[in-house]
């Protein structure tokens, strides 16, 4: 611990025959120290007092402040129950004598006075409110309750809010606390005898800090943080609070509970407590309506208590007035409510903490939360000189020049120092915050071009569900100027506006989104882009507004992690949740968050088409990956875990490709391995076959079932053995077998492309090794282009295309090209998936060759284009003249060309093409054969 106090200003006395009473009572301390006694003692009536209460002790603590300040934190700890209210009296001036000195001596920071007040707070409640709890275990009043219960404080939880909570605690603050007992200590029968033994130790032990005798007071302590207390207890069990927080709370109690902390009591519990109110005030979207919320309470706050109006430093509140510590508290707590939900870096309690972890993540400007910073610091430091004088629970500058003198004593400066110093600040203050908050009605409307709008169209907004409620209603006004403003300067805001219309007709609610906007007006232009542009993506927003939320996020434009990175962080993510239901619903929302993405930077021409597809192959992946370890895990709860190796997921079609659009159901097979365990071992066991095909129904379920956040995908698995007439899941032994002596050449066919996506690491290992060496077996080409040809005029027969557009079926279009692909693959003996090697291989197998195999490669990638841009824009087979001209554009880019007719003329070319070079390979292969 460090020795003697580092002194680094010192104060002046504002009565200096006061400051050398003072001085006179220590006559051997150091003359730093003894002019350090003195400054303070002659501006500050209430430390001069404690000076000479405790003029034998502070030499001493002077000398080994550290020490000083433990030794009184162990004899506080310690104090016997006939001696806690002088003891504890006694101890609070020495701290508050100590933390003075230090803090006016620029000895120990302002984080280091807080702590230690704050730390003095939480021990001094623990003592009086365990004192308590043995007195009623005693008496007898505590049902089922013994000595070792006292330890724990027979579950009684006593939450540190505000300052208190963020170790922040003011020189001359109240404690506000909530207290709370938990109940399921306490037979159901004996509850209400138990609340009331809680109450009456709640009301003695706070009683036992705030009541002041002849030794003065601890701390003042203020409980009504408490839900509804002017109608609760002052102890509530936790289980009512918990009601009350989900049914009834509202934004200022969610903020406050950002600083909540379990300080005495039963930790333990408290801690459980404010776990389980973490969905209450961490909510899982970008809260910006708490904008609005935060902005309407500080306007409260300016009319009760008349501290709006003009700055003028006399009288000033440095805590709730304007520049003041409150809004600085206010902006970072609102910011931390916006996006705390979604990254729990942010959810700290302290103030500076919190700006230095918004600024972190991009929340807040690196200079502003810098700037804030610094004044937040400076603000408490007068703050504390200010209740240093007369130990006054104030918070307002002196009004009289003599008052301001005084703290401007206590800081070693002019007072015109500190009034100069004080309006720059808190002017700085002002500025920086108030243009944060959300705008009141007056705001000035955005100019609207000299566009005429549907009037027909605009008037029935106000009966859609999103803007029913008065409160969201309000928003959009304000909003509305904005929008038609930006849909003015559209190509076709005609059009625009329409689109517009259906997004709106389609929002279950508003405020939370118009809040948003509001916030991030950048945002509008990219909703009027969508709308604009893509149906099928306007559609998907106007039911999941939510995923706006990544745009935020500060990294929606970056590049593409990949794979592994996605799993990784899903994976993170859902072992956060204990419930399965609710780690389901997150991997909804965040799958659709980067779905979202995807889909944005292909409609920004950020992507194109191919690589559109692979991401969302890749986000399919990593989403079935990472649930499929949860999925199991329940599975085993009730019928215990999968016998033998458990199983394995294969990706079939274009997920196990690596490429599939934005509305591609996810082909797949489920194939496990049990060894030579016949049933599983659990509380409710199955035997091996019925385990693995409810595990599969209950796969199926998690990725396809739709909850509040939706569905994942749709997962077909008519691809599995014996098709739809066969198990769900197949085992190892008779994959292998069903694919050597059973299976058709279309299922050899689909194992070209076939991809293990998750499951046990081992048995995928087998799977690919067993892919790859049965593959590579030498085929009978007749026969194999004899069942291709009967194969492609079944999907004829069964597909007709629905025009020009459908590039997905017909001759020569996507599906026909990969079946000659896949055909090659098998011929050529490959273990590649794509459709570009596939070709390859069936130059390799001599039915191709190199220019034609590239014709094909060139129409196979036009197709996917046409075909992945379409599934954006209409989400199925698009009809070129209801697109309108914003997805014509996309479409026309998307694909390279200038005007829509080129591209038109493009895809016939490309089909007549590709049907004729197949259709020739397989006509005359059937030809050879018949000679």
């Amino acid at each position: 611990m460090t020795d003697v106090l580092a002194i680094s200003r010192l104060p002046r006395a504002f009565d200096p025959s006061l400051g050398a009473e003072a001085r006179a009572l220590m006559p051997d301390l150091p003359a730093e120290m003894a002019e350090l006694v003195a400054g303070t003692a002659g501006s500050s009536p209430y430390l001069k007092s404690l000076i000479e209460q405790e003029k034998g002790w502070l030499p001493e603590a002077l000398m080994h402040p550290d020490q000083a300040l433990a030794d009184v934190m162990a004899a506080a700890r310690d104090l016997p129950p006939d001696q806690l209210k002088p003891g504890l009296r006694q101890a609070k001036r020495r701290m508050a004598l100590l933390t003075a000195l230090a803090d006016i001596a620029g000895a120990w920071p302002l984080e280091k006075v807080t702590a230690a007040l704050t730390d003095f707070g939480s021990l001094a409640a623990d003592v009086a409110a365990k004192a308590e709890i043995a007195t009623l275990i005693r008496r007898k009043k505590l049902p089922g309750m013994t000595e070792d219960d006292v330890e724990t404080a027979a579950g009684l939880v006593i939450l540190a809010m505000g300052k208190m909570g963020a170790h922040e605690l003011n020189y001359s603050s109240d404690i506000d606390l909530i207290v709370l007992f938990d109940e399921t200590r306490f037979d159901p029968d004996d509850f209400y005898e138990a609340r009331q033994g809680m109450v009456r130790a709640t009301r003695n032990f706070c009683a036992t800090l705030s009541e002041k005798t002849a030794d003065g007071y601890v701390f003042r302590t203020d409980l009504r943080l408490r839900p509804d207390p002017a109608v609760t207890p002052v102890c509530m069990a936790m289980e009512a609070a918990e009601r009350y927080y989900e049914s009834l709370g509202r934004t200022w109690e969610r903020a406050a509970y950002i600083k909540a902390r379990p300080c005495a009591g039963d930790l333990d519990a408290g801690q459980r407590f404010l776990d389980g109110l973490r969905p209450f005030v961490w909510r899982r979207h970008l809260d910006f309506a708490a904008i609005q919320d935060a902005h309407d309470m500080r306007l409260r706050i300016r009319e009760n208590k008349g501290t709006g109006g003009s700055l003028s430093i006399p009288g000033h509140d440095m805590k709730l007035g304007q520049g003041g510590i409150r809004e600085i508290e206010f902006f970072t707590q609102t910011r931390q409510l916006i996006a705390g939900g979604r990254d729990a870096d942010l959810r700290v309690r302290g103030t500076v903490p919190g700006l230095a972890a918004l600024a972190a993540k991009g929340w807040v400007p690196q200079d502003v939360a810098d700037k804030l910073t610094d004044h937040y610091r400076a603000h408490r430091e007068v703050e504390h000189r200010i209740q240093m004088i007369h130990d006054a629970q104030t918070h307002k500058v002196p009004s009289s020049p003599d008052g301001i003198e005084r703290v401007a004593c206590l800081m070693g400066i002019s007072s015109a120092e500190l009034t100069q110093d004080l309006k720059n600040r808190l002017t700085e203050v002002h500025e920086l915050t108030e243009g944060f908050f959300a705008p009141g009605p007056g705001a000035a409307p955005a100019h609207v071009q000299d566009v005429e709008f549907d009037k027909n169209v605009l008037a029935r907004w106000t009966t859609y569900p999103a803007l029913r409620s008065q409160r969201g209603a309000r928003i959009f006004e304000r909003l509305r100027p904005e929008l038609l403003s930006r849909l003015a300067k559209t190509a076709k805001p005609d059009e625009a506006l329409l689109a517009l219309d259906g997004f709106l007709a389609g929002l279950p609610a508003g405020v939370q989104l118009f809040s948003l906007f509001e916030a991030n007006p950048q945002l509008i232009d990219l909703l009027i882009d969508i709308v604009g542009t893509s149906h099928a993506l306007a559609s998907h927003l106007s039911r999941n507004a939510s995923v706006f939320d990544a745009v935020i996020g500060g990294s929606f434009f970056a590049d593409w992690p990949g794979q592994e990175a996605l799993q990784a962080e899903l994976t993170q993510a859902l072992s956060e949740e204990t419930d399965y239901e609710t780690q389901l619903d997150l991997a909804r929302r965040w799958c659709k968050e980067w779905h979202f993405r995807v889909g944005v930077h292909h409609l920004r021409g950020l992507i194109d088409g191919k690589k559109a597809g692979r991401q969302y192959a890749e986000l399919a992946q990593s989403v079935i990956a990472a649930i499929l370890p949860h999925v199991t895990e329940n599975f085993a709860r009730k019928h215990g875990p999968a016998p033998g190796r458990g199983a394995a997921v294969l990706g079939m079609g274009s997920l196990g490709a690596g490429r599939i659009n934005s509305q591609s159901d996810l082909d797949m097979i489920v194939i496990y391995d049990p060894l030579d365990q016949d049933m599983s071992d659990g509380p409710r066991p199955l035997a091996t076959r019925t385990y693995y095909a409810r595990f599969t129904q209950a796969l199926i379920t998690a990725l396809s079932a739709p909850m509040s956040q939706g569905r994942l995908y749709e997962v077909d698995m008519r691809l599995r053995p014996s098709g739809n007439q066969g198990p769900v899941a197949t085992s190892w032994a008779s994959f292998v077998n069903y694919q050597r002596n059973e299976a058709w050449v279309w299922e050899h066919l689909a194992l070209t492309r076939a991809h293990v996506v998750a499951g046990d690491a081992g048995l995928a290992e087998e799977i690919e090794a067993f892919r790859t060496e049965f593959l590579s077996h030498p085929r009978e080409q007749r026969n194999v282009l004899r069942e291709v040809a009967e194969m492609r005029s079944r999907l004829a027969a069964a597909k007709a295309p629905a025009g020009i557009w459908d590039a997905k079926n017909g001759p020569g279009r996507l599906m026909d090209i990969e079946l000659m692909a896949e055909t090659g693959t098998l011929l050529a003996g490959s273990a590649q998936r794509d459709v570009a090697s596939g070709l390859d291989g069936a130059v390799a197998a001599g039915l191709l060759d190199v220019a034609q195999a590239q014709s094909l490669k060139d129409c196979y990638d036009l197709f996917w284009s046409v075909q992945c841009a379409a599934r954006l824009l209409s989400g199925k087979t698009i009809e070129a003249d209801k697109i309108g001209e914003g997805g014509t554009a996309f479409l026309c880019r998307a694909t390279g060309f200038e005007q829509v007719e080129a591209l038109q003329a493009a895809l016939q070319e490309c089909y007549t093409t590709a049907a004729d070079l197949i259709g020739g390979v397989i006509k005359g292969e059937e030809d050879g054969a018949q000679q």
